[in-house]
């Protein structure tokens, strides 16, 4: 396989969906998500143009799944040249002094736990030369942002420290700031906007990795 290897994590919908497809034909893509449909659906849309993917129906809070994916990465590719960490776990919006500590264990959990340890199994893949990219999500401020916010600026705070770490080792570490995109995460956040202004996570994929090429 002469194509590059591309890790998505949360590729199931909305961003890492878009990247999934605008990878083609450039990048074989393991794509991982909770929704086997939505995930068949985007195998479709690969295969439609050319491209292959390898699905990987799970949860990224299953520490032993997703040890054993990113062995038999190892096994198959010896590699991963491209990881894209798009999962994310949205609480629900509450007051600071009423968030449900169900919400806020979970939201910590995938958006803190899960990606410590994932930095963990994947950064043997990447090596010196890969790439790893986190997504920022400056919507996640101000008023009942409390569980979310906290959890997802927890998340980027380990993304920089492993990118200060990394700056003369490797593997090279990215942190870019997607626009607003009609996603079913913000539709929930800000329900009754205006989402023929927002744009189109498979149009945002392509400028992201077009930012990531320049470097």
């Amino acid at each position: 396989m002469t194509e590059k290897l591309a890790l998505i994590t949360g590729a199931s919908r909305g961003l890492g969906a878009g990247f999934a497809e605008a990878l083609v034909p450039g990048y074989h893509v393991v794509a991982v998500g909770r929704t086997t449909g939505a995930l068949e659906e985007i195998d479709d849309l690969i295969q439609a143009k050319g491209g292959s993917a390898t699905l990987a129906p799970m949860d990224i809070t299953e520490t032993a799944a997703m040890a054993q994916l990113c062995r038999s990465i190892f096994d198959r590719w010896g590699k991963v040249d491209l990881w894209l960490h798009a999962a994310i776990h949205a609480a629900p919006l509450a007051p600071a002094n009423h968030i449900d500590p169900k919400d806020l264990a979970r939201s910590m959990k995938v958006n803190v736990g899960a990606t410590s340890q994932l930095i963990t199994f994947v950064a043997p893949l990447l090596g010196a030369d890969g790439h790893a990219v986190f997504f920022e999500d400056s919507g996640a401020q101000g008023k009942f942002f409390g569980a979310y916010g906290a959890s997802k600026a927890a998340q980027i705070q380990l993304a920089h420290s492993w990118q200060a770490e990394t700056v003369k080792t490797g593997p090279h570490v990215h942190i870019l700031a997607p626009q607003p995109m009609p996603t079913a995460t913000r539709a929930r956040f800000f329900p009754g906007e205006d989402r023929e202004a927002l744009v189109n996570p498979k149009l945002e994929a392509r400028r992201l990795l077009t930012e990531l090429a320049k470097g």
